[in-house]
């Protein structure tokens, strides 16, 4: 049970004017709500902490946004920016997707394909266009499963194959259809998943 300590509580405007010097409010189980502001003096120390594991609790919600957040600087655990489009199915992570002519995207099934779009998410660390219903995300830098056939090498351009989602090593890449660069060894004519860096040529 947690310590109790007193509060000095203004009755007209219902709010906590005064905690004791060195005490902790304790709201396990409750809610602050009507709130129109909380100020939080830091003093260069942490103001925010998480009480319970990592990756656990949101701030707002895929149906409540806030507005802009004013910072200095973020960070996160996964590995790449996404942007969701229009699809017209819904493709697993790691499928190489392309700009459509019916959808803004669909699987890709030409080798080196000038239309290539990306590589669909597994985990984004930063998502654009999130509020697009029936969407799919698809990584447009940074690290991301793909899938791959061949024979690969770390560093190898990759582009679309004939295969269905599929890439492959780029043999004499032109502008607009490298989708990256591979961050593992693969050598198989079987599609297999690697990771792959996007956006970079």
């Amino acid at each position: 049970m947690a310590n109790w300590f007193p509060l000095i509580v203004n009755t007209s405007s219902s709010q906590i004017q005064e905690l004791p010097s060195g005490q902790n409010l304790d709201l396990t189980g409750s809610n602050i709500s009507n709130v129109a502001a909380i100020t939080i003096n830091s003093s260069g120390g942490t103001s925010i902490i998480n009480g319970g594991s990592n990756g656990t609790g949101n701030i707002g919600s895929n149906s409540s946004y806030f507005n802009i957040v004013f910072a200095q600087s973020t960070s996160a655990q996964y590995a790449d920016l996404a942007e969701k489009y229009q699809s017209d199915r819904d493709y697993p992570p790691g499928t190489v997707v392309v700009f459509g002519i019916d959808t803004e995207i669909t699987i890709s099934t030409t080798e080196a394909d000038t239309r290539v779009a990306g590589v669909v998410t597994t985990a984004p660390a930063y998502i654009m266009n999130a509020g697009l219903v029936d969407g799919v995300a698809v990584a447009l830098t940074g690290r991301v499963p793909c899938q791959v056939v061949g024979n690969i090498r770390r560093g190898d351009m990759l582009v679309t194959s004939e295969l269905p989602g599929v890439a492959t090593r780029a043999h004499d890449p032109v502008m607009g259809t490298v989708i990256g660069k591979a961050l593992a060894n693969y050598n198989s004519s079987v599609p297999g998943m690697i990771e792959v860096v996007v956006g970079r040529l």
